[in-house]
């Protein structure tokens, strides 16, 4: 039993002492087929563009819900397949195409920030995940959310 335990200690100590950071595996290489191998031909891939990436809402009063859709369309050779669309927080809900988008097609992802309970100036963000690369694409929403004045 105790040679089992000195066997694993040492195979631990030789794990954890690798200084090697040319084998390091990021998220990147894992979901870019262009990346996972340089003896490899590149793979078409797809290509997620916007029109605009950010939109500023203005002034809103608090309790006011916004509503915006980004356009964007898939420039790439592949068809784009966006696996998630994720607020920077629950007052920011985006809802997004869950059908392929086909190399030259266009679509929307449509976010609505609700500004119950939110004061001053806003800054949310909706990251999107797709079959790019980079695999995650930012935009944002902005504006100020004005309080009424109690008496």
């Amino acid at each position: 039993m105790k040679r089992i335990i000195y066997v694993g200690l040492i195979l631990g100590l030789f794990a954890c002492n690798s200084n090697d950071q040319s084998n390091e595996i990021t998220t990147d290489m894992v979901n870019n087929p262009n990346s996972a191998s340089e003896d490899s031909e590149p793979v078409a891939m797809a290509e997620l563009n916007f029109d605009k990436d950010s939109y500023d809402f203005g002034e809103i009063s608090q309790g006011e819900k916004v509503e915006h859709n980004f356009t964007f369309t898939n420039n790439g050779e592949a068809d784009l397949i966006i696996s998630s669309a994720v607020g920077s927080c629950g007052c920011t809900v985006p809802s997004y195409p869950k059908e392929p988008i086909k190399p030259g097609g266009k679509g929307e992802i449509k976010v609505v920030f609700d500004s119950n309970g939110k004061k001053g100036a806003q800054h949310k963000r909706i990251t999107i995940v797709a079959n790019t690369n980079p695999n995650k694409t930012m935009v944002a929403i902005m504006g100020n959310v004005m309080v009424p004045e109690t008496k």
